[in-house]
């Protein structure tokens, strides 16, 4: 027997002798011929001890079939605790698991799949529905007309030159900023419709993914709008998974990531346990007697006792 391999604790005596009697319980465990070679053994404890056999099936390469013996205090004989098959320090172990959320990279997102989103992704936030909607004739708050009467403060007149490059509020200039027009040249109509044919080619409702999707982009959540004409009829994709992340999407383009195709349901939360210590349950410890079973003797006595 090779050297033993202790824990804690020097092993049993008898129960380290007792090599036949783990080999016999690991053979009829396993398959025929697997059991190989008595490799060491395992100290588990007082009179408790683990013995290693040599694994030789196939695709177990480095594994180790192990049974455990135990004795009782002042017993002689050593008795079966458990057989079960062991990694050993050179065992092939499969990797390890990682969740799919986890596996997944941009681009594996193809026609035809769904890409569920949680209900906690820290992506997407609730929309707005128009319930926080102010009406029409709210008064605007104290707040905001301190600010706008600051604003109004701090437009101060003078010539162009002594002015700064930002234009002042109301002015012509200053609309013409917000709309992105204080450029020198802009896209002309023709441009606008060249691009809208090249966006909607790569990424339009012909397209294969877009065919298979289950919604468009115009009810996901992962849409942001652009400004301009053409926003009116493209967006810009934010889902890192999806194949036009970070392109310019037709709002008729879809895929498996749309955002509602399948929201995953929160796992539900079972309730605690509760032990209720103050009733009794009553256990007869005898079946009921149905009403048309046969009598027994003492029954029968009973019976003529009453009639007498």
């Amino acid at each position: 027997m090779s050297a033993a391999t202790t824990r804690s604790r020097t092993p049993d005596r008898l129960c380290a002798e007792a090599v036949d009697l783990a080999r016999a319980a690991a053979e009829e465990a396993a398959a025929p011929g697997v059991v190989g070679e008595h490799v060491g053994l395992v100290s588990e404890g007082d009179r408790v001890v683990t013995h290693l056999f040599e694994c030789k099936e196939m695709g177990y390469r480095g594994w180790r079939w192990a049974a455990t013996v135990a004795r009782a205090s002042r017993a002689k004989i050593v008795t079966l605790d458990e057989v079960v098959l062991l990694p050993g320090p050179d065992a092939l172990l499969a990797p390890e698991w990682v969740p799919w959320s986890e596996r997944l990279r941009p681009g594996d997102l193809g026609p035809g799949d769904l890409l569920p989103t949680d209900q906690e992704d820290l992506r997407l936030e609730p929309g707005f529905t128009g319930e926080e909607e102010p009406a029409p004739n709210s008064v605007v708050s104290g707040e905001m007309a301190e600010l706008a009467e600051a604003e109004d403060a701090e437009v101060s007149p003078g010539a162009p030159a002594v002015q700064s490059t930002v234009p002042a509020r109301g002015s012509i200039a200053s609309v013409a900023e917000e709309l992105g027009m204080r450029r020198a040249r802009v896209l002309s109509r023709y441009g606008l419709h060249v691009a809208a044919d090249r966006w909607e080619e790569s990424f339009g409702a012909q397209t294969p993914m877009a065919q298979a999707a289950p919604a468009t982009c115009l009810s996901c959540g992962f849409l942001t709008p652009i400004g301009g004409s053409l926003g009116q009829a493209f967006g810009v994709c934010a889902n890192e998974f999806s194949p036009a992340d970070g392109r310019v999407v037709s709002l008729s383009y879809g895929c498996g990531g749309h955002s509602e195709a399948a929201v995953m349901p929160k796992a539900p939360q079972p309730p605690p346990p509760v032990v209720d210590e103050t009733r009794v349950d009553v256990f007869p410890l005898r079946p009921a007697r149905d009403s048309g079973s046969v009598p027994e003797a003492g029954d029968a006595e009973t019976a003529e006792l009453g009639h007498s």
